[in-house]
């Protein structure tokens, strides 16, 4: 489907990567790894060709669509959810355009026997035709599916987009590459604003997915549930295997083991040679055999062994003065926005040296309340925090926060004071901005190299309270293990919002639960909370607290289909699913009227041609009978 041939890219004259060559193919489903900054977004936008290499060769099918989800995304303003998502039909939009010119065209015409009139209605029924075809009749419902598979609710589709976070933006930008039917999907860090109820559902979504998905992800366990192939870029090359990461990376192990074991074995053989070859040129006679053992060593390959970026950040978090034993104190805190209720009556007690995770679906308020105990957004009720209290917040969106058209270390100076200014190069160096890489400006920079930057702009501040607000999005692995030793380091007072259960294990000793307005506390680690709630993980916790949506693909029978199959049975979905919706309005206009009939009937019999219209809509809905019928038949069919 796509053939990548010798590519090689370069930034200030260095190689990001240099003359990589794969091939992907339908029921690919690659993780594309590496650490921040090795090239795995710059990949993405060159297989999407929106970037272009500076050697090398991509060859596709001229009738590959191809879909990209961006970290950064641009919104027009004034749509709302549903008309925002429905963009992704252009096709169908375009058709449904065409239609309703043609209807004007008619409706305002009264020469029914004109050729030309006669003509419009062959193009409308064309048109029609070609409308149905497209999935014009179904393409609301399918919308509609997704868009509650990602979380949204019906009260939020006639919201407009600008009212909604950067990260729901984002999921709506992700429901519209879902729908629009890509061959190519493209996903960089599509995660990272999903809470795990939409990461389970994207999951089962992604590994029913006929065409090529590369995801560019750092979580571990939505990696090993999606993907059958690894593809890692390092040190300028790549690394490619049909595992899962976790299965990858023990493959990987076991590789270099070997190449280090022949590599030790072949530099054996090699100084043994070496050695004949000098004992050999000191005798005349053995000249001959000397100069022949020269030839042997040069037509020796010698075995290289694949190179392991193992540069990490130096991360400390010190602490600025001791505070008092009591740091937060909350007492009846409430947060509403007008006539949603976000959080009731919260009562909180938290002590110096506390670890404190945050935990919950989307929603519930833990990020509320961390605003609430930074003081950014208002509240009912009274919360103090104690003496000496000095407060670091990162919170989930931080990197959005910087500058994009200054440079890193602009960005550093300006946010110190007269006592650190002279150590921003140092502190830069920790976090892997060195030498002349400081000099870059921000907007070029991967999520995880922003994310990274917003860390190092935060220990500026002098703080001893550290409240964090999922601090590991776009982080790569090894940062984020990185990060969480130098949390276990701290000897403050930890509040963690999180949905990572690797990155919390170990790292907290106090859980609440954020829930139906309210919290509850677990006096105990992340695993001692999941123990409680009898449950293995925090993604069995969404499956119990509310059913997974429902989707016609989460089958694994769908995932064997072919991809033609695949695409029919989807439109006999659809299709059943539009039937569906009209018997269920024609079964509640029918009933109405029956009422109507029982408790005024002469008065209701009275009206105009009322028997005439009753009759149509009975005959209607036997009609869409019929069709279900008809539609459930043919997908049993192609399911069994």
């Amino acid at each position: 489907m796509l053939n990548i041939h010798n590519l090689s890219i370069s930034f200030g004259g260095e190689y990001l990567f240099e003359e990589i060559s794969f091939r992907l193919q339908a029921g690919d489903r690659v993780g594309l790894i590496g650490k921040n900054g090795a090239g795995k977004s710059t990949m993405l936008k060159i297989l999407s060709k929106e970037q272009e290499p500076d050697s090398g060769q991509l060859a596709m099918d001229k009738e590959v669509k191809i879909g990209f989800l961006k970290q950064d995304i641009d919104f027009i303003e004034g749509r709302t959810v549903l008309d925002e998502a429905y963009e992704a039909f252009t096709e169908i939009k375009k058709a449904e355009r065409e239609i309703d010119k043609i209807n004007a065209q008619l409706a305002e015409r009264t020469d029914y026997e004109s050729k030309s009139y006669n003509q419009l209605i062959t193009e409308l029924s064309d048109l029609t035709h070609h409308y149905e075809i497209l999935g014009g009749y179904n393409y609301q419902g399918e919308t509609e599916r997704v868009l509650q598979g990602l979380g949204f609710v019906r009260e939020d589709f006639d919201r407009l987009t600008d009212t909604f976070s950067g990260g729901w933006r984002m999921r709506i930008e992700l429901a519209k590459l879902l729908l629009q039917s890509n061959d190519i999907l493209l996903l960089d860090e599509p995660t990272n604003h999903l809470d795990i109820e939409s990461i389970i559902w994207l999951e089962s979504f992604l590994k029913n997915y006929s065409g090529v998905v590369v995801i560019v992800s750092h979580d571990k366990m939505f990696l090993d549930n999606v993907t059958n192939r690894t593809i890692e870029i390092s040190l300028g090359r790549i690394y490619d295997y049909n595992k899962p990461y976790s299965k990858y990376l023990v493959l990987r192990d076991e590789m270099r083991e070997q190449q280090l074991a022949a590599q030790k074995n072949q530099s054996k053989q090699i100084e043994h040679t070496e050695k004949l070859i000098e004992k050999f040129r000191a005798k005349a006679t053995k000249a001959s055999m000397a100069q022949s053992l020269i030839k042997k060593l040069d037509k020796i390959e010698r075995i290289e062994v694949d190179e392991d970026d193992n540069a990490v950040m130096n991360v400390t978090f010190p602490v600025s003065v001791q505070p008092g034993k009591v740091v937060i104190e909350a007492d009846g805190v409430g947060k509403s926005y007008g006539e949603k209720e976000i959080l009731s009556d919260i009562d909180l007690l938290v002590e110096r040296g506390s670890k404190i995770a945050f935990v919950g679906q989307n929603g519930q308020g833990k990020t509320t309340l961390a605003k609430i105990i930074i003081d950014e957004i208002s509240y009912q009720g009274m919360l103090k925090l104690g003496h000496n209290v000095q407060i670091g917040y990162f919170a989930q969106n931080q990197s959005e926060y910087l500058d994009g058209e200054i440079t890193i270390h602009e960005t550093m100076v300006n946010a110190a004071n007269e006592k650190n200014r002279t150590k921003v190069r140092d502190m830069l160096g920790a976090f892997l901005f060195r030498g002349d890489e400081v000099d870059k400006k921000v907007k070029v920079l991967s999520g995880g190299e922003r994310n990274r930057l917003a860390l190092c702009k935060m220990l500026l501040e002098p703080f001893n309270v550290l409240v964090m607000d999922e601090p590991t999005n776009h982080l790569d692995i090894k940062s984020k293990n990185v990060l969480k030793e130098a949390l276990k380091s701290f000897e403050g007072t930890l509040i963690l919002v999180s949905h990572d259960r690797d990155f919390l294990q170990g790292l907290t000793n106090t859980v609440y639960e954020f829930k139906n307005k309210q919290i509850k506390e677990y006096l105990g680690d992340i695993d001692f909370y999941l123990e409680q709630r009898r449950v293995d993980d925090l993604r069995d916790i969404e499956k119990k607290d509310k059913q997974q949506p429902k989707d016609v693909s989460d089958t694994k029978e769908t995932a064997k289909k072919s991809y033609q199959d695949q695409k029919k049975l989807k439109s006999l979905n659809n299709k059943l699913s539009n039937v569906e919706a009209k018997i269920n309005k024609l079964e509640k206009e029918i009933k109405e009227i029956d009422v109507e009939l029982a408790i005024n009937y002469d008065q209701t019999i009275a009206q105009p041609d009322f028997f005439d219209h009753y009759q149509a809509k009975k005959d209607q809905l036997s009609t869409l009978m019929e069709d279900w019928e008809v539609l459930q038949e043919e997908i049993d069919s192609l399911s069994n």
